[in-house]
């Protein structure tokens, strides 16, 4: 699937981070590491932008994501963004004893002031951090990614996606950490209203709400026909006239129409869920018939 991604000219290749199926089934294969994944796939392409979202702040200690992003983002020669969020899928936590918290937004918050402080350290400095939940002490603050912060193109630092549908504090910390603010699944109403919010936590912090990237992720399910629509939408289990609805889904048109109004809403970039891995032909009807109409 990345390979073909990059084959028919997307921009990226982008992971969810889960350790355990959602819905029936027998679960196999099983889960993947998602920095695992993307470590292998640094080397396997040449162009597309890597990354997950998100990455669970409940995963991993920040300093150990701070470095497996950083090898990854050498090993693609500066192709990866960092999407991180609290977490919030309770069952995978107990499946693999991983502890789940009550309360996450502080504890991603606090991941995200060690990643990007460990990252902004210049070479031969050293890195502190005491915290509610972390302890840092004298850090070398080593690797280094190959990109340079967007939000301070004198330090290293990986683009960081930031999202959430919540009003307040989420688009405070996407204004203060993120390179680009996702919303995962909006309804398409609330589009406009959340992009606005971001803009304001931007301004209300000094920050160019023009330097963070709005984008968000929905549903694909692409046919040429209506009958195609309807038989990928079965090999997913989701009704097609809901996916028609909230998603981007239908006839090659129909995705082009609803693409220019994600556009005229304000968003820059779409990430295009694609939940049938099997189904290369899906992407090749995508980039084929609706990325050619796309200006």
């Amino acid at each position: 699937m990345a390979k073909a991604t990059e084959d028919l000219g997307f921009d990226g290749f982008f992971r969810s981070d889960h350790y355990l199926a959602m819905g029936s089934g027998d679960g196999l294969p099983g889960p993947t590491d998602a920095w695992t994944t993307l470590a292998g796939l640094a080397r396997e392409t040449s162009r597309i932008r890597l990354g997950t979202l998100v990455s669970s702040a409940t995963f991993r200690h920040p300093g150990v994501l701070a470095i497996q992003v950083a090898q990854v983002d050498q090993m693609s020669g500066g192709r990866v963004e960092l999407g991180l969020g609290a977490g919030w899928f309770e069952q995978e936590h107990a499946a693999y004893g991983i502890p789940f918290p009550p309360k996450r937004f502080d504890l991603l918050t606090e991941q995200l002031e060690v990643v990007t402080g460990l990252w902004g350290t210049p070479v031969g400095g050293r890195f502190d951090h005491t915290g509610a939940h972390y302890t840092l002490t004298g850090s070398p603050a080593l690797p280094k990614p190959v990109q340079t912060s967007s939000l301070d193109a004198s330090k290293a630092g990986v683009p960081v996606i930031v999202g959430g549908l919540g009003p307040k504090r989420t688009p405070a910390l996407a204004a203060r950490f993120a390179a680009e603010f996702n919303l995962a699944f909006p309804p398409l109403a609330d589009v406009g209203d959340h992009v606005a919010r971001a803009h304001a936590a931007c301004e209300a912090i000094g920050r160019d709400p023009r330097t963070l990237t709005m984008s968000a992720a929905l549903v694909l399910c692409a046919g040429r026909t209506d009958a195609e629509v309807d038989r990928r939408a079965a090999a997913i289990g989701r009704d097609p006239l809901e996916l028609r609805e909230v998603g981007v889904a239908g006839t090659p048109s129909a995705l082009v129409d609803r693409l220019g109004v994600l556009a005229e809403l304000g968003l820059e970039r779409v990430y295009l869920q694609v939940l049938d891995l099997h189904d290369l032909d899906h992407l090749e009807l995508v980039a084929s018939e609706v990325a050619s109409q796309l200006g």
